[in-house]
């Protein structure tokens, strides 16, 4: 297999370098593209074939640091030149010796925003893009969930980067200073949210911006690909994971896309988290069939849409959604959108002492008759907040046995009687909760799990939202991440209500002071109660 290093310059004078990979082979080839930050040779391999592999099916790979990363040159600024770099990438790589003149892009996380900027210009040559765990929305996708700053995941990729751009400037201390904190990230500095050895070692870094902006305004409109894609119409093929924490992203831009696009829009989520992608996540093993499908079907993809070859990947259900439980693959022609099915939370007020105290119930019929006028109150103590334990908030991510956090005091917990049939949960996932605290602002974490018949409790979804003072509007809703999932009949479902997920989101202090202002000394106590019944019928919608 042939591979050389190739050096290209950008409208305005950057070299950019990429390595080159050729299938052994005469004649010309389709290229495929991957613009990345990470320093090329590693190629994305955590979740993908290595570019040899891509080579050997008749491609032409090009793997490129972008701007101000590996050997590239120039100056390295989040997502900031990554429009006019991917347009001018594409119609380079196009004119490569052996090219066809058909480009197109694969890449997940950061390497999955370079191709939905790249298209932004319309490009004549990107005729296909494949991005995978990806932000749609930088605010709502990617740097907050339910207002709540996503600590952990913006945190450590914050460090990484520092860490990066110390390597690249030889700056050993800076750099050594840096992994050390990547192992062990400094959550406990007097602001915790705003650790000193950024404003130390990254003082340009992304996050001192993202912490400044921590309400969706003119800056995340500016920097968001939903902002520039809403003209661009190209067959995508969307890839996700039910614990990635930019799920929300990939199936906001799918919908968008399947709305509006004359073209095929393919969406794949596996029971993964951001990296790798296989058939074990967390605790729980998906057997043979969760294995990483992905090489395959991008060639299959690439095949049609960059060397015209009917592969039948437009005469197949364009959704295929691995079912967690069953641990197969389900096909839909759509997103699936079936009626929504309520399960009311019912209390005798003790939710939080007793697993057995607090009740999910299906039916309409008896929610009208629920009436619970003691509340299920309970204490976030932001000495020990309730810790996150997998999901899609922190690394590890995934499904673990949860039933020690869930008998925690400061944990409310709603349980369906063991179920007389299996039950089959798909798309989108909703809480309206009548919440209230006795401090201007407070969180709440929303857990979704199911019981097993021995009594362990394993997590499958859940989502986070962070009430403001001007957030007095009952029921509150909360998001949880979309799902797909079968739970047998016998085993029980589980919502679990806490008012923290650390460190996943930082510790609210009940004061309302922004998270970059916020001390650790200042964190209060928060009383907060939950209100069931007939005249609050607090509902999980599946």
């Amino acid at each position: 297999m042939l591979k050389e290093t190739v050096s290209m310059f950008t409208r305005d004078g950057v070299r950019l370098d990429a390595d080159v990979y050729r299938p052994n082979a005469e004649g010309t080839f389709p290229v495929l593209l991957m613009r990345q930050p990470y320093g090329r040779s590693i190629a994305s391999t955590v979740v993908y074939a290595h570019p040899t592999w891509y080579a050997q099916q008749g491609y032409i790979v090009v793997i490129q640091d972008v701007r101000g990363r590996g050997t590239s040159q120039g100056e390295f600024t989040l997502f900031a030149h990554e429009i006019a770099d991917g347009f001018d990438t594409v119609n380079w790589a196009s004119q490569l010796p052996g090219s066809n003149g058909k480009v197109g892009m694969y890449g997940f996380s950061y390497q999955g925003m370079t191709q939905l900027y790249a298209a932004v210009e319309k490009p004549p040559a990107l005729k296909t893009i494949c991005p995978a765990t990806i932000g749609y929305d930088l605010y709502h996708d990617w740097a907050y969930e339910g207002g709540a700053f996503c600590l952990q995941a913006n945190l450590g990729w914050a460090i990484q980067i520092a860490a990066e751009t110390a390597r690249l400037n030889n700056d050993e201390s800076a750099f050594q200073a840096l992994y050390s904190a990547s192992r062990n990230l400094p959550l406990f500095d007097s602001i915790p949210t705003y650790p000193e050895i950024l404003k130390k070692y990254a003082p340009d870094s992304f996050y001192h911006q993202w912490l400044n902006h921590d309400r969706p305004d003119e800056y995340w409109v500016k920097l968001s690909p939903k902002t520039y894609l809403k003209n661009i119409d190209l067959p995508m093929l969307h890839v996700g994971g039910w614990f990635d924490t930019f799920l929300r992203g990939t199936v906001n831009l799918y919908k968008e896309m399947a709305s509006r696009s004359s073209f095929l829009q393919y969406l794949l989520i596996g029971p993964w988290a951001h990296l790798p992608w296989g058939r074990k996540v967390g605790a729980i093993d998906y057997g043979l069939a969760a294995s990483n499908p992905i090489d395959e079907l991008q060639i299959r993809w690439f095949d049609r849409f960059l060397k015209d070859i009917d592969t039948g990947i437009n005469n197949q259900p364009s959704v295929s959604l691995f079912e967690m439980g069953s641990n197969q693959w389900k096909n839909f022609d759509a997103w699936p959108n079936n009626p929504k099915t309520s399960y009311f939370l019912q209390s005798n007020g003790l939710a939080s002492i007793r697993e057995d105290a607090g009740k999910l119930t299906s039916s309409v019929g008896q929610a009208s008759c629920l009436s619970s006028p003691i509340p299920d109150t309970f204490i976030h103590d932001p000495w020990r907040p309730v810790p996150a334990l997998g999901g899609h908030a922190v690394f590890p991510a995934g499904a673990f046995e949860r039933s020690a956090i869930d008998s925690r005091t400061d944990v409310l917990t709603y349980t369906t009687a063991p179920l007389t049939e299996d039950l089959l949960i798909v798309g989108d996932v909703f809480l309206e909760i009548y919440c209230s605290a006795d401090q201007p602002t407070f969180d709440l974490c929303a857990v979704l799990s199911e019981v097993k018949n021995n009594g362990s409790v394993y997590n499958f979804t859940q989502g986070y939202i962070r009430v403001n003072p001007n957030q007095s509007t009952q029921p509150l809703t909360i998001q949880l991440q979309p799902t797909c999932m079968k739970i047998t009949a016998g085993n029980q479902l589980r919502l679990s209500l806490s008012a923290a997920c650390f460190p996943g989101y930082p510790v609210n202090p009940g004061t309302g002071s922004l998270p970059k202002e916020t001390r650790l000394i200042e964190a209060e106590i928060i009383t907060v109660s939950v209100q069931t019944g007939e005249n609050f019928p607090s509902r999980i919608y599946l």
